[in-house]
């Protein structure tokens, strides 16, 4: 018997993928088994629901007694309208993709493992800004098991591949072996396996880095050969900047967010400086959330210009689905 998951549902789901303290995990897990359609098809994962909350109850309490927040990995609060996370062999371009992207300094050497610990930058896109870390290389050899927490809760990754490297199908291969080793996967899109709660699979494009070096095209015929990949390809080199627009383009459309500009009543004019990013079918109660807790909290309406309103300026209920560039007036 089919699931068939509820989007409420589906939103918690999301919310335990991104939670980085056993708190935020409970919560999430607890929402989840609010929202589940109770049904025969549903029963098993219901039982795994249960399971991961007695989990996560039990992790919460001895943070408690330890005093300690019981991170999932380094800690990197969220920004922006997303995130995504780089991930990659050694010396195959992250860094240097994240300072052309962003305006992080990270060091950029030709020598390996120059990146030692996970580095936040803000990639500018249009009006809103993303952010991007760049992680500690993954290999046969070492891994950096905290950096799964920042996998699950990252809206994309970017795996990077060495396209001038005789040893980088290798490379990436031992990246994928690291990784599906653990509960915390690429795909092709993000969910939570329905058989496996802990399962998470994050959206993955394939990024062909130095694509400038003779033999590139040679060597990712190859990777196709021997490691085929159902993600989404990108060829750039982050050295001379070729491919980038593209790929930054592509980072904000997959986070599918839109954008909400916010006008107080006394203003004539919106702040069009600084937009709220929810995701595409959010509301305007969750826009008031983003604003302030409180003005959620004693929301009555707002009014609303957009393409999609007939009567520009019309009062609005909080289950109003927000579009791109909608002016909203919060009224609490």
């Amino acid at each position: 018997m089919p699931a068939n998951l509820t989007p409420q549902y589906k939103k918690a789901e999301e919310q335990y993928r991104c939670a980085q303290t056993p708190e935020e995990e409970l919560r999430s897990l607890e929402l989840m088994l609010r929202e589940i359609p109770k049904h025969k098809g549903t029963d098993k994962l219901q039982a795994e629901l249960k399971a991961k909350i007695s989990k996560a109850k039990h992790e919460t309490e001895q943070a408690k007694k330890t005093g300690k927040k019981g991170h999932h990995g380094p800690h990197i609060q969220r920004q922006g309208a997303g995130r995504a996370i780089l991930l990659g062999g050694a010396n195959v371009g992250k860094s240097q993709l994240l300072a052309r992207l962003t305006r992080a300094t990270p060091e950029i050497a030709p020598y390996p493992f120059t990146t030692r610990e996970p580095q936040p930058g803000m990639m500018p896109w249009e009006d809103v800004m993303v952010q991007l870390i760049d992680t500690p290389p993954i290999t046969a050899d070492v891994f950096d098991a905290n950096v799964l927490g920042l996998i699950r809760g990252s809206d994309l990754a970017l795996l990077t591949f060495d396209a001038g490297a005789d040893d980088g199908i290798d490379a990436l291969q031992a990246v994928l072996d690291k990784l599906n080793q653990t509960k915390t996967r690429l795909a092709k899109e993000s969910y939570l396996d329905e058989e496996d709660v802990g399962l998470s699979f994050t959206e993955t494009f394939l990024v062909y880095n130095k694509m400038d070096l003779p033999g590139a095209e040679e060597l990712i015929a190859l990777l196709k050969e021997f490691c085929p990949l159902d993600f989404r390809e990108f060829r750039i080199s982050a050295e001379h900047g070729t491919g980038l627009e593209e790929l930054r383009d592509a980072i904000y459309k997959a986070l599918d967010v839109v954008r909400v500009y916010t006008k107080l009543p006394t203003k004539k004019e919106a702040d069009y400086d600084k937009p709220f990013t929810v995701k595409r079918g959010g509301t305007l109660l969750e826009v008031a959330e983003l604003v302030h807790r409180d003005m959620a909290a004693n929301f009555k309406y707002a009014r609303v210009w957009g393409s999609a309103m007939l009567s520009p300026g019309a009062q609005m209920k909080g289950d109003y689905v927000v579009h791109d560039k909608d002016v909203v007036e919060i009224h609490a």
